[in-house]
């Protein structure tokens, strides 16, 4: 049977396993990293911070949400394969596993990192940081691109339905019914797109802010598919945080054009040799299956499972509005749906 790990028991536990010494001085703190975890901080007097992760069965919404425990090895896998397509420190190294308690280790970010959804809630943008993920995201779907290694391993889509697909794309068909068609052919036509290792979590809770660094955590739900997931989704966060902010939202915006530039250059991957596959990955074709999964995204923070805690009502019609006319009447490009944005907040 599982052993559940909490703040209060984790030292004792770690003792109990060898990983902390029995006289070791250490402190133990609960992060509030998503909804799905339980993530404690591990502050050694000696040596080298570090962090503990275990799965839950049952989420933390108000919505009852469950998922399987062994989504963590999925995290596990791809953390260590993430240390090969992305700058060395970007993702924490992965320092021991417990298979029977469904938990693992692993390096510790510099305790005064600021977490981006907090930066920019508190209305502190950097465009810097918008460009450095545009280059982490391009090079994760690029440099995975059609390789039968990563299909195998992670083909498996169990865990991103129950995650993402069932929560958030036919959850909202609860709140949407007249959307039910579009839900239905937007899921078939993502399975029709298994290009590319996908993070499904790529948001700003999940990037973490350090003098040095940029860095990304949690990648449970990653899997082989369609990269317009990925884009629809972390612009989806972008876009709300504009709503939120209203007329002084359009730096969200700003934000979310310097990500997609970033992005489609082939500054730091190079370009795909073309193929009718590849077509799959530039622009148009990647730019209007974004838009799609942008729209179902931003419905999802408000009519589906896991909702955003930081819109009015009035917010939240806006952000209906938006979303809906993005699947009832789509622009031709990315750049168009975020300037009918800009539009609609300072008109």
């Amino acid at each position: 049977m599982e052993r559940e790990i909490t703040a209060e028991n984790v030292i004792e536990y770690l003792r109990e396993q060898g990983q902390l010494k029995p006289d070791e001085q250490a402190d133990a703190e609960a992060l509030a990293w998503g909804v799905s975890n339980i993530v404690i901080r591990i502050d050694r007097a000696a040596d080298a911070d570090f962090v503990i992760k275990q799965s839950r069965k049952q989420l933390r919404t108000q919505a009852e949400w469950f998922s399987q425990l062994e989504r963590i090895w999925r995290e596990l896998e791809v953390m260590q394969e993430l240390e090969q397509l992305l700058p060395a420190g970007v993702v924490p190294r992965v320092l021991f596993e417990d298979r029977d308690n469904y938990l693992f280790a692993m390096e510790a970010i510099a305790a005064d990192h600021r977490v981006w959804k907090a930066e920019l809630l508190d209305g502190r943008v950097e465009q810097t940081v918008a460009r450095e993920l545009g280059k982490y995201l391009s090079a994760i779907h690029r440099k995975s691109f059609l390789q039968e290694g990563y299909q195998q391993r992670w083909g498996d889509w169990e865990i991103f339905d129950q995650l993402r697909i069932d929560p958030f794309y036919r959850f909202i068909v609860r709140s949407h019914p007249e959307i039910k068609e579009w839900v239905a052919e937007l899921i078939e036509e993502m399975s029709a797109h298994r290009l590319c290792l996908v993070l499904a979590d790529f948001s700003p809770k999940n990037i973490l802010i350090t003098d040095e660094q940029i860095h990304l955590v949690d990648f449970e739900t990653a899997h082989f598919g369609d990269p317009a997931f990925d884009l629809g989704f972390f612009l989806s966060h972008l876009l709300l945080k504009a709503i939120h902010f209203q007329a002084e939202g359009t730096h969200c915006i700003e934000l979310a054009e310097t990500f997609w530039e970033s992005y489609l250059s082939t500054e730091v991957v190079a370009p795909l040799e073309p193929s009718p596959e590849t077509a799959k990955m530039e622009e148009p074709q990647i730019g209007q299956r974004t838009i799609k999964h942008l729209a179902a995204c931003m419905l999802a923070r408000v009519d589906g499972k896991s909702t955003v805690d930081y819109l009015s009502s009035a917010q939240q019609d806006q952000v209906r509005s938006f979303a809906l006319s993005l699947i009832l009447d789509a622009p031709a490009s990315l750049p168009q749906a975020f300037q009918r944005l800009r539009e609609m907040l300072i008109s």
